[in-house]
């Protein structure tokens, strides 16, 4: 047995695997990649694993867990590879999801040309069961077990071996709901089954009825591919515990993940943001942007006192999907985004992007189209290989693809380059205005924190856009998603609908219906072995004004729920309504507050990396870190690239080498394993304490 102790994050992207271990004992953490392997993820996962224990010299006695994040869900659906589903629901009720909702993407304008997404179920494997209960409950007819037996009868014998069932007010009383799933184990004992009471339980019929469905299309798949690496982990750490990034900022254990499959949706993304969180917060920063740059897209969010944003109004693909999530919104402005001509003959960068295979132009497998990727090694902001000289890059090829492309738009190779640099930028700006401007925030009240490949390429652009004040890129910044992993908690959401008004709430039945929901949590915390003195349960509510059809999230207090702390919760909601809408109804007796939800986080706390701070630079200068200069094309100053701009002789910094207290003046270049940051002329990068960039501008322009 080995003393060393170590924790395992890896986080599975579209071209790499993420892996990241840390020391339990200092803190200490060790980084490494390796290829992903799409065929079957799991071969990456492992890799990874044995890869990092290699490089520690230790073997799977030292691990003490194992914490991933995965795309297998997100990809199924963003690609709509799903077998074929059945959906059972109440009688008169088979039509809820061709009528949908009468929201149309971009606002009524877009009406005429917009045609409904296909269904995730055709009409053909809709079944009908009779039986009702009204909103409270209560029943209003039995349920009908022999229409239940011939729709389970009718999925057996035509192959379908997954059902979704979501009953009419079934969040109030799951009764026909549990009837159901029992004569399907009877009928049909190889089906897999989701019951919209154990994935939702909430108002709105057609949402409520496509995340159960999609929590049954993701149920197979993702189960073979948790169960497949659960057995293959033992053969290296023998029953270590094994924990699933959900959607929601916590982790669960493989063993409840294959039952609640759709929680991991957002699973990368999640882990991303909270490592960042984390990163920022111990560098002293409590309102962050983060902004995670991959090879297909860019995703962002906001952070707030180490909190991010989440929401229940999320998308995955073409179906929304009301589990809870961070508040995530991605924009396909990655590395690997392809530049093309629009018919009108404009320049457009993505959403297609060109991915691993074939890749940018300049990869080795030589794709054949210009991309983000090769605009950066055209005009030398990165170096012309990737991780270190693994991957080399062949700026001759990319020079090619561009010269041909700008000479369609009449345009040099320079501007050409910086065309689609500016693009990319205002896509990633446009997605950061989303999670602040149109939440009510300020975006430059915030700190924007860059990681992921391609995350910290157009930093001081996005500043000079947004007005930023300063951005922090953390070391490592390819890591994070896997560092992330390592930072969250064990974390349970439940949800029960009660709608009232305010003035007519009875604090007994809401007191009542918060402990039933945290006795859930509670037990659900049990069997991950979290002792009850160690669980903190997490109250909130959904409050809007009466008629409105959206609501919005506010904390209720710990403790006794009596009409003050209720009183207090909603005055919460008016201020949180003022900030996002810019006005509210406190002063109004016209206008009442109407509860919708009510949810609990059950969390099981872990312990967190320790990011230790190291002392400033004693002896030598930041010079030592120069390992050369190449020729960089910035754009002009403050302008956006029509204005021109100019080759420099620019120093090649290595961050491995900068310590804290060091000051890299632009224009400059740093670059590490996995990373480049380009200091653009008028910026600067300073050292912090935490090995962090610290980019700002030296003055007001």
């Amino acid at each position: 047995m080995t003393s060393r102790r170590v924790r395992i994050g890896i986080d599975t992207g579209g071209t790499f695997t993420d892996v990241v271990a840390v020391d339990e004992e200092s803190g200490a953490t060790t980084t490494t990649k390796t290829p992903s392997t799409p065929g079957n993820p799991a071969d990456g996962f492992l890799a990874g694993v044995q890869k990092v224990l290699d490089l520690m010299g230790l073997d799977g006695d030292a691990v003490t867990a194992v914490s991933h994040g995965t795309t297998v869900a997100t990809n199924q659906l963003l690609e709509g590879k799903l077998d074929r589903i059945g959906f059972i629901t109440t009688e008169g009720y088979a039509s809820v999801l061709e009528i949908a909702r009468q929201s149309v993407p971009d606002g009524y304008g877009n009406s005429y040309f917009w045609v409904k997404p296909p269904r995730i179920v055709p009409a053909d494997l809709v079944k009908t069961v009779g039986g009702r209960l009204d909103h409270t409950g209560a029943e209003v007819r039995p349920f009908d077990r022999d229409q239940a037996v011939a729709a389970a009868q009718f999925f057996k014998d035509a192959g379908i071996g997954c059902v979704g069932v979501c009953f009419l007010h079934a969040y109030a009383n799951d009764a026909h709901e549990r009837a159901m799933l029992e004569v399907l184990h009877e009928v049909h004992p190889d089906c897999v089954v989701s019951v919209s009471s154990g994935v939702l339980r909430e108002y709105r019929e057609y949402e409520r009825s496509v995340t159960t469905l999609v929590d049954a299309a993701v149920k197979p798949k993702v189960g073979a591919y948790v169960t497949s690496i659960r057995s293959r982990l033992d053969e290296i750490a023998p029953g270590v515990p094994f924990y699933v990034m959900k959607s929601n900022g916590g982790v669960l254990s493989a063993e409840e993940v294959v039952h609640q499959p759709i929680t991991t949706m957002l699973s990368g993304p999640a882990a991303g943001a909270l490592g960042a969180a984390l990163i920022a917060q111990t560098a002293g920063f409590d309102r962050i942007l983060t902004c995670d740059g991959g090879g297909t897209s860019t995703d962002v969010t906001v952070v707030i006192d180490g909190e991010p944003a989440l929401t229940t109004e999320g998308t995955v693909g073409a179906y929304p999907s009301k589990i809870p999530m961070i508040d995530v919104v991605t924009v396909g402005a990655g590395g690997g985004s392809i530049a093309w001509i629009a018919p009108e003959g404009t320049l457009k960068v993505g959403p297609k992007s060109a991915g691993a295979d074939p890749g940018p132009m300049c990869y080795p497998s030589r794709g054949p189209e210009p991309t983000v990727t090769d605009a950066h090694v055209v005009l030398g902001r990165i170096p012309p290989h990737l991780l270190g000289g693994e991957i080399p890059l062949s700026v001759e090829a990319a020079t090619g693809g561009l010269d041909t492309l700008g000479g369609e738009l009449g345009l040099s190779l320079e501007k050409t380059a910086t065309g689609i640099l500016e693009i990319s930028a205002w896509n990633q700006a446009n997605a950061l205005r989303q999670v602040t401007v149109a939440r009510g925030l300020d975006v430059r009240d915030f700190t924007l924190t860059t990681f992921g490949g391609s995350g910290s390429l157009l930093a001081c652009r996005l500043m000079d856009i947004l007005g930023l004040p300063r951005t922090l890129v953390p070391p490592n910044p390819g890591n994070v998603s896997a560092f992330g992993l390592l930072t969250v908690d064990v974390r349970n959401d439940y949800v029960q609908t009660m709608i009232a008004k305010h003035t007519a709430l009875d604090a007994g039945a809401v007191a009542s219906a918060y402990a039933e929901l945290e006795a859930r949590a509670g037990t659900a915390l049990d069997g991950e072995g979290f002792a009850r003195d160690d669980q903190r349960m997490q109250r909130t509510a959904d409050l809007r004004y009466v008629g409105q059809a959206f609501e919005v999230r506010v904390p209720v207090p710990d403790g006794e729920l009596d009409d003050a702390a209720l009183a207090t919760v909603a005055d919460a909601f008016h201020a949180a309504h003022h900030q996002l809408y810019g006005y509210d109804f406190r002063t109004d007796p016209r206008q009442a507050v109407e509860w919708v939800n009510l949810r609990v986080s059950g969390i099981g706390p872990i312990r967190r990396p320790d990011l230790v701070a190291r002392p400033d630079r004693t002896e030598g200068s930041v010079a030592d870190a120069v390992t050369g200069t190449r020729r960089v094309f910035f754009d002009a100053v403050s302008t956006a690239p029509s204005s021109g701009g100019d080759w420099v002789d620019t120093p090649l910094y290595a961050r491995t080498q900068l310590q804290p207290g060091d000051v890299v003046t632009g224009p400059a270049i740093v670059e590490e394993f996995g990373s480049t940051v380009p200091v653009h002329p008028g910026f600067r990068a300073t050292v912090d304490s935490y090995a962090n960039l610290l980019l700002t501008k030296e003055t007001s322009r």
